[in-house]
Order: structure tokens, then sequence, then C-alpha cells
């Protein structure tokens, strides 16, 4: 359901997402990480984020679901991106960082802790993991997107069991000016 929404809104997906500002979240993740480390772009969408950590000297790959996204992700990058899903992914090296920016929501609640257990497996010992996801509770389906909400309380029982604790939280608005009312709950999480 959800991927057949990317496919089918792939170019539009793209221009929308772009151009937007993440540098804040940029900065506040690569802090964590030791100078031109491994960054593994989880769910990578059109390929900013990917574009942003190679310019600035790291090493990336990136993967995503969606045949479409990942074609304008390769073009945005510059880099081979992998058709794959999260659970699915797969590495001959661990990363330094992981970066789940508004992707790990698409995954169904039943789902998430061993998604997020076999991103923990890709991570270095105290690898740092970022993922956001819209702010609340339950689950919701909209205009063909599944979406897990999420709270500080739930993350973290998400993440019981993975491997992965969480680090720092902090809530945002969305960076899309038309969206700003939108609340997302933001978490740095570190592998043991």
């Amino acid at each position: 359901m959800t991927v057949q929404y990317y496919e089918d809104n792939a170019e539009q997906f793209a221009q929308d997402t772009l151009q937007v500002d993440m540098s804040p979240l940029h900065e506040r993740f690569l802090a964590q990480l030791p100078p031109a480390s491994r960054i593994l772009d989880a769910g990578c969408g059109a390929g900013r984020d990917a574009a942003v950590f190679l310019q600035l000297g790291y090493q990336v790959e990136a993967f995503d679901a969606s045949p479409k996204l990942v074609k304008i992700a390769k073009e945005t990058s510059g880099i081979h991106v992998q058709l794959s899903t999260f659970l699915n992914f797969t590495s001959d090296r661990p990363f330094a960082g992981i970066w789940a920016c508004a992707s790990l929501l698409h995954v169904p609640a039943r789902n998430m802790s061993a998604t997020l257990k076999h991103m923990a497996e890709l991570l270095e010992p105290k690898g740092v993991m970022y993922v956001s996801f819209k702010y609340g509770e339950g689950e919701t389906n909209h205009n063909g997107r599944h979406f897990t909400n999420c709270t500080e309380e739930r993350l973290a029982e998400f993440l019981e069991d993975t491997g992965l604790s969480i680090y720092e939280t902090w809530i945002s608005a969305d960076q899309r000016p038309e969206r700003a009312d939108e609340q997302w709950l933001n978490a740095l999480l570190q592998a043991q």
C-alpha cells in the first residue's frame, strides 16, 4: 500500500521534499559521528539527505522500497541506491550512523521492534541512529500510506530487547511551510 503510493507519486514527492532544509537535524545527528564515517540512509526517499552527507565527506549507502524513488535517489546523490525494505537490507560492514528520517513511520507497529532490532545489528558498537515519527498514538492510513505514530513512551516500548536505547528525544514542527502545525518526534538512539 505505502510503496504503491510512492510509486504513483514519486516525482511529486521528490519535488516536495528535495529542497526542504534539514540542516538542523543533520547537525544534531552528525555531531554524534566521527568525520568521514559510514552512514546508512534507510528509506532514503528522493536521496536528499544521502546527497548532503556525501557532500560533507561521509561514506554513504542508501536504500528505499520504491523503485521510482530509488531511481530518483541515484540521480540526486550520484551513488548506487539499493532497492530494499528495512528487514531485507544487509551490509558486509557496520555503520557508524543510520539515518531513518520519516521512513520507519511506515512500518506497522507489530513489526517495529523486529525492524529496529535488525537496524541495530547494522550499527557499530555505540553507533547512532536517527529516527522520526509523526507525534501521537496509534496507527493511521492517509491517502494510501500507513503511518505508525509515536510518543516518547511508545518509542521506549518499541526499543525493548532491540539492542538500542534512547540517547535523546525532542519534538519539532514539520519543516515544510504548509505543514508547520504538524508535530514530529525525533530521537537519537544508540547501539549497546
